[in-house]
């Protein structure tokens, strides 16, 4: 979409309950991903899961893409198809949703480690994620997208890991994805202006080696150059004055990760 939609405190609200949705969904995810079972599975969990909600998901036929989620393994970046991969013990699997509810779109990611994962992978989760939240800090009323970008990669910078350039995150709410972009990579002080009514996408894409990707002939699927691992979360957030709005949380993921 080439057009910034900033929406009103109405549509803000419409867009959090679809958020909700997805929130619950991805803590359905964490309860159900494990070793011995297949990507499709889960998209087939997730398809059920939001029509059981009022819902339709939004990526399904989004430009033709086959199905409910796009689940990505170990080198994958981005964009990976569901399919008869059975999960392994040690793998790091990107679960990157989205739900239409009543005409108003939520998307998210959260990269999950699956049993016992090596500390190097561990360690690319927990960067990732904070790059994440250090990204959402910036997220106001007044600063500009290269504030985001910035915080971003000064995070992940210290560990000399690959930042994605060719995917970035984005305007969301009212389309699955509206302009403006968010790269995860940026100067302070530079790029468009935040203002209240924007809802944008904040999704560091990291990988452990470098940040070349690879687009696969199935015309979706992005892994990275070196076969290393890469690791991806996406949260949504309300532009407001003062603090973020995120609308969308992570809690459901957590409570269930913190049992197991």
């Amino acid at each position: 979409m080439s057009k910034v939609y900033y929406k009103t405190e109405e549509q803000i609200e419409q867009i959090r309950e679809s958020a909700n949705v997805l929130s619950l969904l991805l803590g359905e995810i964490a309860r159900e991903i494990k070793p011995g079972i297949t990507t499709l599975s889960l998209d087939k969990l997730a398809y059920d899961f939001i029509h059981d909600h009022g819902g339709t998901p939004a990526f399904l036929n989004y430009h033709g893409f086959p199905f409910s989620l796009c689940i990505s393994v170990n080198d994958q970046i981005v964009h990976g198809f569901p399919g008869d991969y059975v999960i392994k013990d040690g793998d790091l699997v990107s679960v990157d949703g989205g739900v239409n509810l009543n005409g108003f779109i939520s998307d998210s990611a959260y990269t999950f480690g699956v049993g016992e994962i090596s500390p190097e992978a561990q360690q690319l989760l927990d960067v990732t994620k904070a790059s994440l939240f250090k990204g959402i800090e910036q997220a106001v009323a007044g600063k500009r997208i290269g504030d985001i970008s910035s915080a971003i990669q000064e995070h992940v910078a210290p560990y000399n890991y690959g930042i994605v350039r060719e995917l970035v995150g984005h305007g969301v709410g009212l389309h699955l994805h509206e302009k403006p972009e968010v790269p995860n990579y940026g100067r302070r002080g530079t790029g468009p202006k935040l203002e209240t009514g924007l809802v944008i996408c904040i999704e560091p894409m990291i990988n452990a080696g470098k940040a070349g990707v690879k687009f696969w002939d199935d015309g979706w699927t992005v892994s990275t150059v070196d076969g290393k691992l890469s690791a991806h979360f996406e949260q949504m957030v309300a532009i407001r004055k003062g603090e973020p709005d995120v609308l969308l949380t992570f809690e459901h993921v957590e409570k269930v990760l913190d049992k197991k």
